[in-house]
């Protein structure tokens, strides 16, 4: 007699067995780990609410980022903490600030490494907002759009690989892209933050880089969380004008989000696992409620079978040393 049940267990009866019919599998090139870079010398300081995630100077890039690409992680995602901010953000243009120099650290250390940096003024303005405030305190989209392109061009000089513009502005990648091949940059990439929400989860990062707004919120240029099908007129948006790779962040709540994009798309999907999703899984894990090592897995895990080619995410590291069975 057969018993068509018990086939589906066949599949599961060992861990060679698991494994030789795993359907989504995350490896180190999957991975691109985000780093805070601060204006100095000689300092690496841990973040209190991102447990082992550390701020550094750009001389104490070399020896993290050799690990990097001895793990086989594909890329580093730089984001500067400036020693001075004011209301125009000046210090992202600075040809000696923080990211530029990390940039070309990091290019001399492991040259093969990709590097990508955020590009948005949220870091470097005083008021904490990601472009030009006017005087009534709203974001000025077009007066913004020659502020991003020029810490993007920055960025390119220093010998980045790809910027990544996260600030929200309408036509902000479209002004970059020309902005770029005007400059001679013509195979510099630009991966979109496409759709990027206007979420609860950033709270983490914005103690790392200092940067939450210092009045109103972000809400008028990020997206709505309860909206889908505008994240997929932005995406197409940005791919029209020019984006080589759009990401989907925050990942964990919109992994429809990425599946949606990744059905409809066919450039390369980046996900953002960001501050708040890895703090939270620390959280737990520190206080002995879950299992760390397999919880990072199944997170990323997912995020990759919602459809992810690349898993932007803090746990870079941690994962690519242990690859933890499941």
């Amino acid at each position: 007699m057969s018993y068509p049940h018990l086939r589906m267990r066949r599949l599961r009866r060992s861990e060679g067995i698991r494994r030789m019919v795993r359907e989504t599998v995350v490896l180190p090139q999957d991975l691109i780990y985000p780093m805070f870079v601060v204006a100095g010398h000689d300092r690496q300081e841990p973040i209190a609410s991102m447990p082992g995630v550390m701020r550094y100077s750009a001389d104490r890039l070399p020896a993290v980022v050799r690990e990097v690409r001895d793990l086989g992680i594909s890329g580093v995602l730089l984001f500067g903490i400036p020693e001075h901010k004011d209301s125009m953000g000046s210090s992202a243009f600075d040809s000696a600030g923080p990211v530029q120099q990390a940039v070309q650290i990091i290019k001399d250390t492991a040259p093969e490494l990709v590097v990508i940096t955020d590009v948005c003024m949220c870091e470097y303005t005083d008021h904490g907002h990601c472009g030009h405030l006017t005087q009534d305190g709203r974001v000025d989209n077009d007066r913004s759009l020659p502020m991003l392109a020029k810490e993007a061009i920055s960025h390119v000089r220093a010998g980045c690989d790809v910027v990544a513009p996260s600030d929200m502005m309408d036509g902000r990648v479209g002004y970059i892209r020309r902005v770029l091949d005007e400059e001679g940059f013509t195979d510099t990439m630009i991966m979109s933050y496409a759709a990027k929400y206007a979420s609860a989860f950033y709270g983490p990062f914005r103690d790392a880089a200092d940067s939450a707004p210092q009045s109103g919120d972000r809400k008028s240029y990020q997206m709505d969380p309860p909206n889908a099908r505008e994240a997929l007129r932005e995406v197409e948006l940005d791919i029209s004008e020019g984006a080589d790779i759009v990401m989907v962040k925050p990942a964990m709540a919109y992994m429809d989000v990425i599946r949606g994009v990744r059905d409809r798309f066919d450039l390369p999907v980046a996900a953002y696992n960001v501050s708040g999703e890895y703090s939270m899984i620390k959280a737990a894990a520190e206080q002995g409620w879950i299992d760390e090592e397999r919880i990072v897995a199944e997170v990323l895990t997912g995020i990759k079978r919602a459809g992810a080619d690349l898993i932007i995410t803090y746990f870079a590291l941690d994962f690519a040393r242990t690859l933890v069975k499941f």
